[in-house]
Parts: structure tokens; sequence; C-alpha cells
């Protein structure tokens, strides 16, 4: 079978799950299967991902394991050098994991493989020049620029969520104040609304009675779920987060211009009731608004997927390129070695390109 219609197993490591599946070269999910992800140790994630991709492999052919992490990943794709919701410190995934699998392993930021996803198979397949933004517990942010990946100097571009948009406000895990996704994040909305309920607010009275819960009980998809009921507190809990999310990629599109933001992660899943409040704050926010093209606002089509299905196809894509570049690589051998009827120039100058 050619290496490109092979499965492969994509993983997407969040900071309370582990989600992973097996996936083919459309895009499809072919096999799942999750866990609650483990924050005692990188050890314990470590051997979480290795159990999964023995069970997924027990019932599946596969070609090589992509893995989305929550985190700051370095330029080679094989250190998660800080995951602010993880236990993760310069912590060697690749390796550790391909030790425990022996299988070929990408590692790659969580927010890159849904934008890849999104861009190979979801909401943004005819734009080349995106952002795509992940809430989640925290929010997760990725750009492409050409139809490529952009990952900076380091490998760290994209995390938007930690840019400091209230100077002295919330704390955030990544030990900064006033981060953005202390204020349009999953995390944000569970906040609010457990503080709108413990003070006792009017609205929050009803939003209680529909949840059904204590104050401390309260969770993001609970709010969603009250606010797609019609509950107005809830509603109005989701406005806000769209509100700062709005603001944020209109400082984004002032830096990068680029023609979509594709919105994902478990918040998305509020749609309209999120992304109205996103783009009304959006327009409002852009700088030289009126003179200047918008650009679009979308959800992103793969939902909590997306990572897993981007992870995927980056591990498959990378091996199939790795293997053409070693065919490429054993018939320059082969015609240095046996001669082609090239000068000695030709064949210095085949040397460099190589």
């Amino acid at each position: 079978m050619p290496l490109l219609e092979r499965l492969a197993i994509g993983i997407d490591i969040g900071g309370t799950k582990v989600a992973a599946g097996v996936v083919d070269p459309d895009g499809n999910v072919v096999d799942r299967t999750r866990r609650d992800t483990p924050s005692a140790s990188p050890t314990e994630v470590e051997d979480t991902i290795a159990d999964i991709v023995r069970e997924l492999r027990s019932r599946h052919d596969v070609v090589g394991v992509g893995i989305g992490a929550a985190g700051f990943v370095d330029i080679t794709r094989s250190t998660v050098l800080f995951a602010p919701h993880l236990a993760w410190r310069h912590e060697p995934l690749r390796d550790a994991v391909q030790r425990r699998i022996e299988l070929a392993v990408v590692v790659e930021n969580d927010a890159n493989a849904a934008a890849w996803a999104e861009f190979r198979f979801g909401a943004a397949q005819r734009e080349e020049d995106l952002i795509c933004i992940t809430l989640g517990t925290g929010i997760g942010g990725a750009i492409m620029i050409g139809g490529h990946l952009y990952r900076g100097r380091h490998g760290m571009a994209g995390e938007f969520g930690h840019m400091q948009v209230v100077p002295g406000g919330h704390r955030c895990e990544c030990g900064n104040r006033g981060c953005w996704e202390q204020y349009a994040s999953g995390n944000a909305l569970v906040r609010e609304a457990r503080e709108m309920a413990l003070t006792k607010s009017p609205l929050a009275a009803p939003m209680l009675a529909d949840i059904g819960v204590d104050p401390a009980d309260i969770t993001g998809p609970m709010v969603s779920d009250a606010a797609r009921r019609g509950d107005p507190a809830a509603q109005e809990l989701l406005a806000e987060v769209g509100q700062w999310l709005g603001v944020g990629m209109a400082g984004l599109a002032a830096a990068l211009d680029t023609g979509l933001f594709v919105v994902g992660g478990g918040v998305s899943a509020a749609g309209e009731l999120l992304l109205a409040p996103a783009r009304e704050a959006y327009r409002r926010s852009l700088t030289g608004r009126g003179f200047r093209s918008e650009a679009r606002i979308v959800r992103a089509h793969l939902g909590n997927e997306a990572g897993l299905v981007g992870a995927a196809d980056l591990a498959r894509s990378r091996r199939s390129r790795s293997r053409s570049r070693s065919r490429s690589r054993s018939r320059a051998r082969a015609r240095r070695s046996w001669g082609d009827g090239t000068s000695p120039v030709a064949r210095l100058s085949q040397r460099w390109v190589e």
C-alpha cells in the first residue's frame, strides 16, 4: 500500500484529557480512545501515551504517531520546553515515547496540529493565510502563512493565550498576570460563572437551578448548555468571553493581517453565542476599521478532534518526506558511485543541493 494511503495515530494531550485516534489520509478518524490526563509526572503522561498506542496498534497497522502537546514545543519538534497546564519542563517527549513504542513519533504544539487539520480537511481549506485559535482550558494559537505552519525562530510562535491584555490582572498558570486566556477561555468562563453564583447575583439563580449543581461544581460545558437552552446569565457569560476573544483577534489582525480566523476547542461548541459577540468586538476594536478588509471569523469544522487529526497527518506527511529524501540520497549516491556522465563540477553541485 502506498505510504500516503496508510493510517497514522494522532494524540491530543490537554490539561484534562488525552484523546487519541487512528486517522486515514482523508482526515477520517476510524478508531478512538481517550484517557484522563495524569498530571503528577511527565513519566505518567508518557506511560499513558504508550498504553494508548499499544491499544490502537493492536487493531490497526499504522506508520507513525503524531502528538499534539499543549505547551511550548522546540523547533525540532521533539522537546516540550514548558507546558502551563502540565508537568513538562524541557521534556524530551519524542524520544521518551519512541523508546516505549518503537515507532516514529512527531511532536507538535496542539494548536499547530489543529490548524493543520483545519487547513487540510476543515474550515480553512481555501485559505493559505490564517490564524487558528483554540479555546479550551486555556487558549492555544497557530499561524499559517502561504499554506505553511509558522513556528517562529525557536518553535514557539502562536502562544497568543499568554499575551498580556490586563496588566496586574488575573494570575495565569504561566506565571504572569493578565494573560488573554484568563479572560477568553474555558477557565475564564468557569471562574466567572462560579463567581456570579457565589455572589448570589439575581441573574445566577435560574442558571443554578437549570444546571442543578453547587457553584463549586460548575463546568464550562454546563454553562454552554444552559446558554443554548436560553438562560440569560449563561448567555451573558459567554458573550463576555466572546467580547474578550474579539478584542484579542483585533490585535492579532493589526500584527498579521490574515484573511481568516478559525476558532476551535471545547468552548467553540457554543457556536454563535460565542462568535457573534466576538465578531462585534473585533469590528469595534479593529485598527483602521472602515478602511480595511476584515478577516472572516468562523468556527472550526473538526471540533475537538482537530488536534489529533492534524497530529496524525503531520506524522504521516513527515514520514513520507523522510522516505522521499532517503530515496533521493540513495539515487545520488548511486550516480556518484557508478558514474553518470556528468562533470566533476556538476557532481559537486549535486552534493551541495543534497
